[in-house]
């Protein structure tokens, strides 16, 4: 399993068994960081949540990431209770705490709260939310390009649960993932309810032909930051990008094919469904993606 990879992989850092906690207002020691079982995020994955990324003592796009929490927690009918400057100024005392200033990674979580009994209806949630950061010390450690299996789980319609949410309930993503695995892949290609290629279990997906680089509609995938960012840098720097509906004839004809993420930036695609994506390395227009997307952050900050 030495070649197993993932689009997390991290680097092994110690300084994480000693990280204190953001939970509830206070920073606590990782070991007592601790939920109730009666949490709803425990018992019925009722939350929501984000990933942040430290850069040079700048959290990249952190007020994109805040926009999108505070607008699938309204989705969601959840009251955070908590104002983003407060937010904010929480996510900077556990970055202080941590003493980190760069090569960090946040997860701020945010469940519908502890419940009177166990069982589903929202109004058992009677104690306010439960509101926590996990931040570690986290760069990014990809030994190899992702390769990548098709499987029957889709991407599916926003009635029944909206692939736009960054919600707790990640069931029908971890099935995906754990059916590429046994198809021996790192990560799964999941489709539309149309057939289309939409994105993967856990980041949006991309492909380059002839020098344009195209991706889903954005109707059935994460409303990515990540995404939209190279959407951006594309349009901005004359690179053609395309926002459609292809297939997968499409896809293992590809150039290049890459992912997108808070935590991995972009990262190289080799083979899908045992098709080899061009040379099996990172391509030259993904290259050029990377550095316009680091120029972006630096800006940024």
């Amino acid at each position: 399993m030495a070649d197993k990879t993932t689009t997390h992989a991290a680097e092994e850092d110690a300084r994480n068994e000693q990280i204190l906690i953001w939970l509830n207002g206070s920073c606590v020691p990782k070991a007592q960081a601790v939920v109730s079982v009666y949490d709803s995020g425990f018992m019925l994955g009722d939350g929501v949540w984000e990933g942040l990324r430290l850069y040079n003592g700048n959290w990249a796009f952190w007020g994109e990431h805040f926009d999108r929490l505070f607008e699938a927690a309204k989705a969601i009918d959840l009251d955070i209770g908590m104002s983003r400057d407060q937010l904010y100024s929480a996510l900077l005392e556990t970055q202080s705490a941590n003493n980190m200033t760069t090569d960090a990674h946040a997860r701020l979580m945010v469940t519908r709260g502890v419940k009177t009994r166990p069982f589903q209806h929202p109004s058992l949630s009677q104690q306010g939310p439960t509101i926590t950061i996990i931040m570690e010390h986290s760069q990014p450690k990809i030994p190899r390009p992702i390769k990548l299996a098709t499987v029957p789980h889709i991407r599916g319609l926003p009635m029944t649960q909206d692939p736009k949410l960054n919600s707790h309930s990640k069931l029908n993503c971890i099935l995906a993932c754990i059916a590429a695995e046994k198809a021996g892949a790192d990560e799964a290609l999941m489709l539309d309810v149309h057939g289309f290629v939409n994105t993967t279990n856990a980041c949006n997906f991309f492909i380059v032909r002839k020098g344009a680089v195209w991706t889903s509609t954005g109707d059935y995938c994460m409303n990515g930051i990540t995404r939209q960012k190279v959407i951006d840098v594309c349009r901005a720097d004359g690179i053609p990008v395309f926002e459609r509906n292809y297939s997968l004839v499409d896809t293992y004809g590809a150039d290049e094919a890459f992912l997108t993420g808070t935590f991995g930036a972009q990262t190289p695609v080799s083979e899908i469904d045992g098709r080899q994506i061009g040379t099996a390395e990172m391509g030259p227009v993904t290259k050029r993606i990377r550095t316009l997307y680091k120029e972006l952050i630096e800006a940024d900050a």
